[in-house]
């Protein structure tokens, strides 16, 4: 079940807080896909970054005026306050968004294709990961694609809602695939089945462009 806005105008602050939201309601699904096929930690990481971003942007007005600050206060919060590897790894995603917006003024379709391009490249250098890895790469992958193949006179939250319908056919693709990297690989045939917690976080945030995800079972059941 989803909670609809508005689709006259997009914000990032607003996509911001609903993707908080999110993360708050997905904690406990998140961990026992994590538990599965992980450390157990990574609905519990993802919900503190979002606990983080909320502080951060209440405490800066600018959040409400300047598309870009938002996207700042997620990657300060999860570069700085959260353990574990998806930490840096949604925090340099939020940066590469964040200087891609503050360049071109606004939160276009193609600077958030731009920061999603750059975004993916950071986490692929940092985690040494690629497609088919059973990472958070096989959803991110297909949101970036999505992002720079839409038209450019594509509305954001349109080209942000094809962004998430690709993200989550990446995530249905990490339940068939047999993990390369991290301790899911040292599971086998056991993993086979379950999609990848990093993906689905990827999708979540993608997802919250448009709506605040309320259930995740609409896309993992």
């Amino acid at each position: 079940m989803t909670t609809s806005t508005s689709p006259d105008a997009f914000s990032t602050d607003a996509w911001m807080r609903r993707f908080v939201l999110s993360a708050r309601t997905a904690k406990d699904r998140l961990t026992s896909l994590d538990q599965a096929v992980g450390d157990g930690d990574f609905g519990i990481n993802l919900s503190t970054g979002a606990r983080s971003t909320l502080r951060h942007l209440n405490a800066n007005p600018a959040s409400r005026s300047d598309p870009a600050a938002p996207l700042h206060a997620a990657a300060t919060a999860f570069l700085d306050e959260v353990g574990g590897t998806s930490g840096p790894l949604f925090g340099l995603l939020f940066q590469a968004l964040a200087v891609a917006v503050a360049d071109a003024g606004a939160a276009t379709t193609q600077a958030l294709a731009a920061g999603a391009a750059e975004g993916l490249a950071a986490v692929r250098r940092v985690g040494d990961a690629a497609p088919g890895d059973k990472t958070l790469v096989d959803a991110l992958g297909p949101a970036a694609e999505a992002l720079r193949t839409a038209p450019e006179t594509t509305p954001s939250a349109e080209a942000l809602a094809r962004a998430a319908d690709a993200a989550w056919a990446g995530v249905s693709e990490t339940a068939r695939l047999r993990a390369r990297m991290g301790r899911s690989s040292y599971l086998g045939r056991r993993a086979e089945g379950v999609p990848d917690p990093g993906a689905v976080g990827i999708a979540l945030l993608f997802a919250s462009a448009q709506a605040v995800v309320e259930d995740l079972s609409t896309w993992l059941d």
